[in-house]
């Protein structure tokens, strides 16, 4: 009959914890570097989604003068791309915003602002080889008229 009671470890069993406890603490690092690239990257893209955001803003907030004074305002304003660019480039200029690029378009009562930047995050080499993560945001932007 063979003795089932807890005993010294033989001579095989020595050191088998060892590797077990080094792979939890690298899974265990590997999802911790892991939670902070992640939480840069989040980080990341709320702060180019923030700058689209005044961008769209801006533009939806520069009338074409020149139909406006022509045809008057309706029930929205008209928008041109010339002046939802240069809105955007004053935008961007004054909040010293840093864009890899943008790019401004309107269907003449709307303005879609799409921005685009590239980022070092915390841990690339680790989980991107070292290239930057790239962060693109879209934001669209309607000036209200009174009724």
């Amino acid at each position: 009959m063979r003795d089932l009671r807890p005993g010294p470890a033989g001579p095989a069993d020595r050191g088998s914890t060892l590797p077990f406890v080094l792979v939890c603490w690298l899974v265990a690092a590997l999802m911790v570097f892991g939670a902070i690239a992640a939480s840069d990257a989040f980080l990341e893209q709320q702060q180019v989604q923030a700058v689209c955001d005044g961008a769209a803003l801006a533009a939806a907030d520069r009338a074409d003068e020149a139909t406006v004074y022509s045809r008057g305002v309706g029930s929205e304003l008209p928008l041109s791309r010339a002046a939802a660019e240069a809105a955007v480039a004053d935008q961007l200029a004054d909040a010293d915003a840093r864009l890899d690029a943008w790019s401004a378009t309107t269907d003449g009562a709307e303005v879609t602002v799409r921005c685009t930047r590239s980022a070092q995050i915390a841990f690339s080499w680790l989980f991107l080889g070292g290239r930057p993560l790239e962060r693109t945001a879209v934001a669209s932007a309607r000036a209200p008229t009174a009724p």
